[in-house]
């Protein structure tokens, strides 16, 4: 069955139709296996929360196996509504400041030898819950002293002295995910703007960290737009790109506009090497965290 979008601005308006059949290079093993149910346990146990399961990743098994795993703080519910994420938007009731230490106990408790820390969008906090990242940060290190910890943000609405909060924690990547092409900032990320995401990842590397960022294609971007973002990126000596591939995670979210084949998933890594990325990840099932091991 094709997908269909109708000849329509893409900037204001998406129609939404039946989900097209993936193809064979996205399919993914469901997690299992005794070490899976392990670890799933220590997450439930200490009632964390992991992007992994929270945006329904196909790498989930492979990654926990391979001692990565990405921990979401600052709750479930995010105070902005992005039109490819899976999380939960409204209001956040609540700031538990006991996660730190349980994200700690259990990247010990896992083995995580390389431990991202993410979060939902807190805009309702004056410093978008920086404070938690940076402690988050310091309990890890505390209980993990060999454990390299990265740390994928949000925006934090521009606010400086909220990234600087982060940075003083000193992690070991400061990854911020630029998501899509400028164009469809308005569909794919109604509350972010491109200039302020591009400002936050040189105003980290102008301060010496390793940065990161990711795209995610065929919600409706072209090629050229993105080989255009990949250049702005090293514009700011960004150091590692991941490109992947976006997946519908429900009927209200927009739609796949294509799959984007791994032949240019290829090219674009290619490319992106010959622009001077330090590191580029680029294919189908390609995530944020996907071998973040390997990326340092």
């Amino acid at each position: 069955m094709e997908f269909v979008i109708q000849e329509i601005d893409v900037t204001t308006s998406v129609t939404k139709t039946m989900r097209p059949r993936r193809p064979e290079w996205l399919k993914a093993r469901i997690p299992s296996g005794e070490n899976y149910t392990r670890l799933k346990g220590i997450i439930d146990t200490h009632k964390l929360h992991t992007v992994c399961e929270e945006a329904r990743c196909p790498n989930m098994g492979e990654c926990w196996n391979h001692g990565t795993a990405t921990f979401m703080i600052l709750g479930d519910v995010c105070t902005r509504s992005c039109g490819f994420c899976a999380v939960k938007t409204g209001k956040p009731i609540e700031l538990d400041a006991d996660e730190p230490y349980r994200v700690a106990e259990a990247v010990k408790l896992m083995g995580v030898r390389h431990a991202v820390i993410t979060s939902v969008n807190r805009d309702e906090l004056y410093d978008g819950g920086a404070q938690i990242f940076a402690e988050t940060i310091r309990q890890v290190r505390a209980l993990n002293p060999d454990t390299k910890v990265e740390v994928l943000i949000p925006d934090f609405k521009g606010e400086e002295f909220a990234l600087d909060i982060v940075l003083d924690a000193f992690p070991d990547v400061l990854n911020h995910n630029t998501e899509t092409v400028p164009r469809l900032y308005t569909i794919v990320r109604p509350q972010a703007k491109y200039e302020r995401s591009l400002e936050l990842l040189d105003r980290a590397k102008r301060r010496g960290f390793l940065t990161k960022t990711g795209m995610m294609l065929g919600i409706g971007e072209r090629t050229e737009e993105v080989i255009e973002v990949m250049h702005d990126l090293r514009k700011v000596d960004c150091d590692i790109l991941t490109l992947g591939q976006y997946l519908q995670p429900t009927k209200d979210h927009l739609p796949v506009d294509r799959f984007v084949h791994p032949d240019e998933f290829k090219m674009l890594k290619e490319l992106g090497r010959g622009m001077g990325f330090r590191h580029v990840e680029s294919g189908p099932l390609v995530r944020s965290s996907y071998h973040a091991e390997s990326q340092t």
